[in-house]
């Protein structure tokens, strides 16, 4: 199968290797000049996968055109924010019927919209299918047992892009909720954050317990708000990649938030990254999102607040705990 991965981050990177290894003819397409020469010359990107030597059969370039030439698989793997810029640029290049498979965790700002509403969007009456769950790139790249989750509303799209991304060891289970599938893996993010706030100030398994607990009944309100069904929630894209974001060392968004909750400003921590913690973002919209259904999130709020207003972690965890007492319910709790 000849397949395009557009996005050469760590976790396009990882799916290219994977998708190279099964042997599907893979180019990438990368921003950046010097993956594109290290990948081509070295079969390396240590830009964003380092100490990770890559399938020599994938290929690298800055051209969309080139990229997706006769590709019947297209991943879409760029952070979120520019995912509309660059998959309008790809759409005049896609084959007809060609498959296509979102694997950016985020939403975009200003529409808060999922990745699938994007690319539908962009390259309208094309299959679409997304991919989420507990899936730290490196963990990928080194062939450790993986499950994730490939959502799509038409059945028959999930099971393709379940035969074509599925390997021996990175096993995908179909589900026919993109909104739920999406909404988590965007959301879990900012959870996340707010746990490595919690590290970063000191504080134990208590609190850490609560604040992943009661992140997903945040996170499973919202979602039913915007027509997600509530056992997605419960699975690999809900609580799956929720406990492995907020606690897993690999994790963007922990890390971020330990530096937080140690005093530092978001600004400072981002100039030290090449790397995107997809939940900054997604903590905005996430806020956004708030106001627009009426649904409480009383945690995002909070980490938006410390992310850009400069309010001091510990006061939002003291304003957390303070909140008027309420009654804990299944599901949708308040």
């Amino acid at each position: 199968m000849r397949v395009a991965v557009v996005g050469a981050g760590g976790w396009g990177t990882a799916l290219a290797d994977l998708l190279a290894a099964k042997g599907d003819d893979v180019v990438m397409w990368a921003y950046e000049a010097a993956v594109v020469e290290q990948v081509n010359r070295e079969h390396r990107n240590d830009l964003f996968l380092p100490d990770a030597p890559l399938h020599p059969g994938i290929r690298a370039t800055r051209t969309l055109a080139e990229a997706l030439d006769g590709a019947t698989l297209v991943v879409s793997a760029a952070p979120s924010h520019v995912v509309r810029g660059v998959m309008a640029g790809a759409a005049a290049h896609l084959a007809a019927g060609a498959l296509l498979v979102s694997a950016s965790k985020g939403l975009e700002p200003g529409s808060l919209s999922r990745m699938t509403e994007v690319l539908a969007e962009v390259m309208p009456g094309r299959p679409v299918a997304a991919l989420s769950g507990p899936t730290f790139a490196r963990e990928v790249y080194e062939r450790q047992p993986t499950a994730a989750t490939i959502a799509a509303a038409d059945h028959d799209t999930a099971c393709r892009a379940q035969d074509a991304m599925s390997a021996t060891y990175f096993r995908l289970y179909t589900s026919d909720d993109p909104v739920g599938v999406e909404l988590a893996g965007a959301l879990k993010n900012v959870i996340a954050i707010a746990a490595g706030i919690l590290e970063g100030l000191g504080l134990g398994s208590n609190p850490r317990a609560a604040l992943i607990t009661r992140g997903l009944a945040e996170m499973t309100r919202l979602g039913v708000a915007l027509g997600a069904k509530p056992l997605t929630f419960a699975g690999l894209a809900g609580m799956g990649d929720l406990v492995l974001t907020a606690t897993g060392p690999l994790s963007r968004n922990r890390s971020l938030g330990v530096e937080l909750g140690k005093g530092r400003r978001l600004e400072e921590v981002q100039k030290s990254r090449h790397t995107v913690a997809e939940g900054v973002g997604t903590a905005k919209v996430a806020v956004a999102l708030s106001e627009r259904t009426g649904v409480e999130l009383p945690i995002a709020r909070e980490v938006a607040r410390v992310l850009f207003e400069g309010k001091p972690a510990r006061q939002a965890i003291g304003d957390l705990m303070e909140r008027a007492l309420k009654r804990e319910a299944s599901g949708t709790a308040a």
